[in-house]
């Protein structure tokens, strides 16, 4: 055990990827130790889910980046190409940005199939037009076969915004929405990845969701939305730690408020995942005002992705996650050491 852990502290590990503690600790050790990291705005040192760049005639150029290692590169609703877009996408409408246009860039091996390459390449196009952007510009690069696992893709993407929306922003007596189902994703990948045979398939929900994100901005007045984040890579426990530590607040939520598909729910525990820690790919968590969350749900809930929203939760004055469980009790929500699914994004 000892070995071990010395072992992960000297060497990055497949735990350092997965959105959870371990990648938050190496982050802040040693990837935001740049001294250049911030253009005026907010920047790396935020870590929130892009950077803000002031622009002279008002308003905010929003860039983010992110590069996707799914494993399978095909699987149950989507593929690595829906998703690269749908994640750029996502974490521009995180900070209210419209996204204005995306780059890739592809890292192949040598023999991969290029009828492979067609699917992933029309995946992406599909994505971009659901949410009215463009991939403008790229890179293509192939290495020896046995290099890397089949495929790489980063995109970046800008995007446009009068006032950042940063996942810094909880206040006590919020409300929190979540926009739909939770833990499709990384249950659907982990199944497809390990062959398992369930009765009904299970379908990620990988998703571009600035439509979805723009009817709750568009639903109340330009303060009410306080916070966003989409709960990725740690899934929800690990994106509520992260809003709840850095806005300085409690967050409670209740177990009977989340909305999990009844599949995703017994996948999850046949196979002993907390679903709560689980990736998603087309969600987003929104801290409103009380006043206005109703007035947002009803916007989310006539979107595309989000007929499933729910408000799952308030914030209180404190410094941790909590859940009211379906007896009655209440547990700590702890952000967890990495996802329980690796490799699903």
């Amino acid at each position: 055990m000892q070995s071990e852990r010395a072992r992960v502290e000297k060497n990055v590990s497949l735990l350092h990827g997965a959105g959870g503690e371990m990648m938050n600790a190496l982050i802040a050790d040693v990837l935001t130790k740049i001294k250049n990291k911030n253009a005026g705005g907010i920047g790396l040192e935020s870590l929130d889910d892009g950077a803000a760049i002031p622009l002279a005639q008002g308003g905010f150029l929003v860039l983010t980046t992110d590069t996707h290692v799914v494993k399978p590169i095909f699987f149950p609703g989507g593929d690595i190409g829906r998703l690269s877009v749908s994640g750029t996408v996502n974490d521009l409408a995180m900070m209210g940005a419209a996204p204005l246009a995306l780059t890739s860039a592809i890292v192949m091996e040598d023999g991969f199939a290029i009828s492979d390459l067609r699917k992933i390449v029309a995946s992406m196009d599909e994505a971009t037009q659901e949410v009215d952007t463009a991939i403008v510009t790229g890179d293509t690069k192939v290495v020896e076969k046995g290099a890397l696992d089949k495929i790489i893709i980063n995109t970046a993407g800008i995007g446009f915004v009068e006032r950042p929306v940063r996942d810094c922003g909880l206040k006590p007596g919020n409300k929190l929405i979540i926009t739909g189902t939770i833990g499709d994703h990384g249950i659907a990948v982990l199944a497809k990845r390990e062959d398992f045979h369930f009765r009904t398939e299970l379908r990620s929900d990988v998703a571009p969701i600035w439509h979805t994100v723009k009817a709750a901005l568009d639903a109340a007045d330009s303060t009410a939305i306080t916070a966003m984040k989409d709960p990725t890579r740690g899934g929800v426990a690990s994106a509520l730690n992260d809003m709840a530590h850095k806005s300085g607040v409690e967050v409670l939520i209740q177990e009977e408020s989340l909305p999990i598909n009844p599949s995703i729910r017994a996948a999850a525990e046949m196979l002993g995942i907390d679903v709560l820690e689980v990736a998603n790919e087309g969600k987003a968590i929104i801290g409103v005002e009380a006043e206005s969350a109703e007035a947002v749900l009803h916007a989310v809930k006539k979107t595309k992705y989000g007929k499933n929203a729910a408000i799952i939760g308030e914030v209180k004055e404190g410094q941790k996650v909590l859940m009211t469980t379906h007896i009655g009790g209440t547990r700590f929500v702890d952000a967890p050491l990495g996802d329980p699914v690796p490799r699903v994004c």
